[in-house]
């Protein structure tokens, strides 16, 4: 399907979400954090999360998007809002790098790997199948995510050697 003339473009912050039909592209920019890609071929819907934690451990008034667990099942209530089911859906998993590798020794299990272990917990709770996935390693990845086709452009940015100094700012 060609560019809409005019997409609608929405950058995620950590914890949020969005689903939506043709005409939208969805950004963001992944860290330890994970987002989970939602694409329906046939009715051109998508959706994606930017969650931050695997869970809270508690359940609160309402879902959060901020814990993978809580952002599965918000995605989950949009697929189903649009008369769909999930297993329609071509899955996919970004993220989970590990921002403090020289910490590594002192950490089992670093934030982004524990993101994602859930989100493969998750699709296997819920009985889907992940059709890719680019996880791990270091540094971010920039993840744009075009609804009408469903292409997901990815770029990932190693991590810079601490210079002692704020990005942009050069040393007297």
């Amino acid at each position: 399907m060609p560019r809409p003339a005019a997409p609608r473009d929405v950058y995620l912050q950590p914890g949020d979400l969005h689903f939506a039909g043709v005409g939208t592209r969805i950004r963001t920019l992944l860290g330890s954090c994970v987002s989970l890609v939602f694409w329906h071929p046939r009715h051109r819907l998508g959706g994606m999360c930017h969650y931050m934690l695997p869970t809270r451990g508690m359940s609160g008034s309402k879902l959060d998007g901020r814990y993978g667990d809580e952002a599965m099942l918000l995605l989950l209530e949009a697929i189903s809002a649009r008369g769909t089911r999930a297993n329609e859906y071509h899955l996919r998993i970004f993220g989970g790098g590990n921002m403090f590798p020289n910490v590594g020794a002192r950490v089992t299990r670093h934030v982004g790997q524990q993101n994602i272990d859930m989100a493969h917990q998750l699709i296997a709770r819920h009985g889907l199948v992940s059709h890719g996935e680019h996880v791990g390693g270091t540094g971010h990845r920039h993840l744009i995510f075009d609804i009408w086709s469903g292409q997901l452009a990815l770029k990932q940015s190693p991590l810079v050697a601490d210079s002692g100094c704020p990005t942009g700012v050069q040393p007297a």
